[in-house]
């Protein structure tokens, strides 16, 4: 993501990136004068020109940009990384807070998380930190040496210019091709880190059981093997940069050469050839100081994908059109086939089954209480396992009915924020969350307390208070999927019976699943039975 950049960042960022242009022009100039100059004292010693060459202006320059150079690159360091870490800070908060107030988090109570986006969170936020000083600045550089010295080839030896600009042809293609592949394997290898992760966590979790089932050894074998693929995608990748550092490390000998092969064909010799000479020992030092393009290069791969990494944690990933249609889309049921359930780590449950959750008639998840009620809810909704299940006459993938379902869990989470926040409806009118809130009963104890504006925190509600209010945002959401976890538990019968019906009476044109320990009245629901 992209933090505001304050004035004083944007110039002091500009004060880091003339420090580095003035490394880089005094590199080359420290380069060509000193070819220059040893070129010179050599002809000047075959002649009476000895006699009367000064060499102590030459020589002083030589000076001055060898501390110019070392001066200026050790200042664009210093202010590089102060400014850096001044921006960082103001994108880490930003950051922290997307998180936080994103609708991943908020919409689920803040009690699901995608733990699998932890897996390369702390380097992902460090490749972004520093991607301006791994990227950006080398880059700009790059680009201001190799346009001067292709300037400075159009006055003094035009005819280099066609071997010149076919390498950097040659080395621009094999730029981007190492992105394009290196994208991919990047991708690839972290994909089969995290498998392996979750995976191995979760046999971990389960390492008795496991055991005692003689699959531990399969299981942990199998999580092991996604980290050797993922090694051997980062192999390929460094091989993929081994071979662009090849190219670039060719590239300032080959390019010093054409300059004096050009200049010698067109017949400069002797004193004719120093300012040839002086160019192309300017190439050879800017192939010196584009020498590093590779980790420049994996550096640029390295941001782009932890920037879309860490717009999965601030609630913009990349959805696309067919998760908005799906969820504006209501169907009349949700149908799974052989639905084999699972604890949160992984381990079976029971035996499969089959059912359908209809639109209108609510579902009911019976059982006692650690029979995984909730976790079947979970494994409904995409948040655990990799089940396909059919809604009307398409098949869902667990992201999309994670996009499609509110959950409403029986352990309501109540944010530090205002009561308005708290309901999750931002396009609902006062009207309609005040409605809400009268069905669910808590409307008195919101208006006590100050009405819609009104700051609260967990700590100021009853357990019954706050579940209630939980219901009112399922009874508020526009999800064609509700999943209610032990709606009506921390209150009494009496309450709980009237605040469901009302609120399944709203949600008639929903599927509607929800979880109980009660006895509930058999011709309402469907019941099914939970060991």
């Amino acid at each position: 993501m992209n933090a505001p950049v304050s004035p004083n960042v944007r110039a002091r960022w500009r004060w880091t990136l003339i420090l580095a242009f003035v490394a880089v022009i005094s590199a080359l100039l420290l380069s060509g004068l000193s070819a220059w100059f040893l070129g010179a004292v050599a002809i000047a010693g075959l002649s009476p020109l000895a006699y009367t060459f000064n060499f102590h202006m030459p020589a002083a320059l030589v000076r001055l940009f060898a501390v110019g150079r070392t001066a200026a690159k050790y200042g664009e360091r210093i202010a590089g990384h102060s400014v850096a870490l001044q921006e960082q800070l103001t994108r880490r908060v930003e950051l922290f807070g997307a998180m936080a107030s994103a609708p991943s988090a908020v919409q689920t109570g803040w009690q699901f998380g995608r733990q699998e986006h932890l897996t390369d969170y702390l380097d992902d936020v460090e490749d972004v930190d520093y991607g301006r000083l791994r990227v950006d600045l080398p880059a700009l550089t790059a680009a201001a040496g190799v346009l001067l010295c292709l300037i400075a080839s159009v006055v003094l030896v035009p005819l280099a210019l066609v071997p010149i600009l076919l390498l950097l042809l040659f080395v621009f293609v094999s730029s981007r091709s190492f992105l394009c592949g290196g994208a991919d394997d990047l991708a690839e290898a972290r994909c089969h880190r995290r498998q392996g992760a979750s995976e191995f966590g979760a046999a971990a979790a389960s390492v008795i059981a496991l055991q005692a089932e003689k699959q531990w050894s399969a299981r942990s074998r199998d999580a092991l093997a996604r980290f050797t693929q993922a090694e051997s995608k980062l192999l390929d990748l460094r091989l993929s940069q081994s071979l662009v550092d090849a190219t670039i490390g060719l590239f300032g000998p080959l390019a010093a050469l054409s300059v004096i092969g050009a200049a010698w064909l067109a017949g400069k010799q002797a004193e004719a050839l120093l300012a040839p000479a002086f160019l192309a020992f300017a190439w050879l030092a800017l192939g010196e100081t584009i020498q590093s393009g590779s980790k420049m290069l994996t550096a640029q791969l390295r941001r782009q994908a932890a920037r879309e990494e860490i717009a999965k944690w601030t609630g913009k990933p990349n959805d696309g059109p067919a998760a908005d249609a799906l969820t504006s889309r209501h169907a009349s049921k949700l149908t799974v086939t052989k639905l084999q359930r699972r604890a949160p780590n992984g381990r079976l449950i029971g035996t499969p089954f089959n059912a359908c959750f209809r639109q209108g008639h609510p579902t009911v998840l019976a059982g006692a209480s650690g029979s995984g009620k909730t976790s079947l809810l979970k494994q409904i909704a995409g948040w655990i396992g990799h089940d396909a299940m059919a809604y009307g006459d398409r098949v869902l993938s667990p992201p999309e009915r994670q996009a499609m379902s509110f959950f409403c869990l029986h352990d309501a989470a109540i944010l530090a924020d205002t009561v308005r926040a708290n309901l999750f409806a931002p396009a609902a009118t006062d009207d309609d969350l005040w409605q809400a809130l009268k069905e669910m009963e808590i409307d008195g104890r919101i208006e006590a307390i100050g009405g819609l504006e009104a700051w609260i925190t967990q700590e100021m509600l009853s357990l019954g208070e706050a579940q209630r209010l939980n219901l009112a945002r399922a009874l508020l959401c526009d999800r064609p999927i509700v999943l209610l976890d032990e709606p009506t538990e921390h209150l009494d019968e009496a309450q709980g019976q009237r605040v469901l019906t009302r609120l399944l009476a709203w949600l008639g044109d929903r599927v509607v699943i929800l979880s109980s320990h009660r006895v509930m009245d058999d011709g309402l629901f469907s019941v099914i039975q939970l060991d």
